[in-house]
């Protein structure tokens, strides 16, 4: 499908792309064990889960226990914090090595929260040259996020390293762009076309200029940023099944409190962040399937 034609459609209008949506549970804001949250991803019908892994994982045996007793797939996140370039990088490498060796279920994907936004971009080029060189040799995809904080922080900064690595990948969270620039990207057509040609996967949650995550997307008041990020996903689907994919993974990611705006004094949350991502699976397994 034409991206022209993808611009026309609306939330209403399921689009005519047909592929098999591989749909992940975030157990960022879970506050039990891996084990019931697995069951609990089951149950609700999901088909995998995203969770952190890290060179130290303390869980391996009953996180994979898990996954195997409610049949669900599983992809990894890995990164590091450190400020320090090296610290970071050999901690980085480490974490990774550790998710593609870990010899109990082989993940779908890697993820990385690669590098700093304030990085020189030689030191972040070594993080992407590495994920390449690694996945060639895996045969596991390796992405990396678009997500504040990190060397994918904007839409410019994304675009040179794309440019200059065409072999790069990258995990789609749009809503931090939508963030960081202020807007819903209409200014940056060139820039988020390259984007959406480069995404193996997605991080479902909805962004808008003041924000990573709208309180609730099922609101009508964000109905133009839930219709962006339709256009845009339908556009990363579209592009995937030129390809030649048969299947295309998302996690469902709205974020708990205080991502989740909460009201003052009592700090409830405003929605209900489990709901809300059950909600983007139904949506997605139906727009797609």
């Amino acid at each position: 499908m034409a991206t022209s034609a993808l611009l026309n459609i609306n939330m209403e209008t399921k689009p005519n792309l047909k592929i098999k949506p591989i749909i992940m549970a975030t157990d960022w804001g879970y506050s039990g064990g891996i084990s019931e949250f697995c069951k609990l991803a089951k149950k609700e019908g999901y088909d995998g889960i995203e969770v952190w892994w890290s060179s130290h994982e303390k869980r391996p045996l009953e996180l994979f226990n898990a996954l195997k007793e409610n049949e669900l797939k599983v992809g990894f996140l890995v990164g590091d914090g450190s400020p320090d370039f090296e610290t970071h990088f050999n901690r980085f490498k480490a974490n990774l090595n550790g998710a593609l060796e870990q010899g109990y279920q082989k993940p779908l994907y890697i993820n990385c929260h690669s590098g700093k936004d304030y990085f020189p971009a030689e030191q972040n080029q070594r993080l992407i040259e590495y994920t390449i060189e690694t996945a060639a040799k895996s045969g596991i995809e390796v992405t990396h996020e678009t997500h504040r904080g990190r060397m994918c922080y904007s839409a410019p900064i994304t675009r040179e390293f794309l440019l200059k690595y065409p072999q790069m990948t990258l995990t789609l969270d749009i809503s931090h762009w939508c963030n960081v620039h202020e807007s819903l990207l209409d200014d940056q057509p060139e820039t988020v076309k390259l984007a959406l040609e480069r995404a193996r996967h997605i991080h479902l949650r909805v962004g808008h200029p003041e924000g990573p995550q709208v309180n609730d997307p099922r609101a009508p008041e964000w109905a133009d940023a839930l219709k962006h990020h339709l256009t845009w996903w339908d556009e990363v689907v579209a592009n995937r099944l030129q390809s030649g994919a048969t299947f295309m993974t998302f996690l469902t990611e709205f974020g708990p409190p205080h991502y989740l705006p909460t009201l003052p004094y009592t700090q409830q949350p405003v929605a209900d962040q489990w709901e809300i991502n059950v909600h983007m699976m139904k949506l997605i397994r139906e727009r797609y399937a």
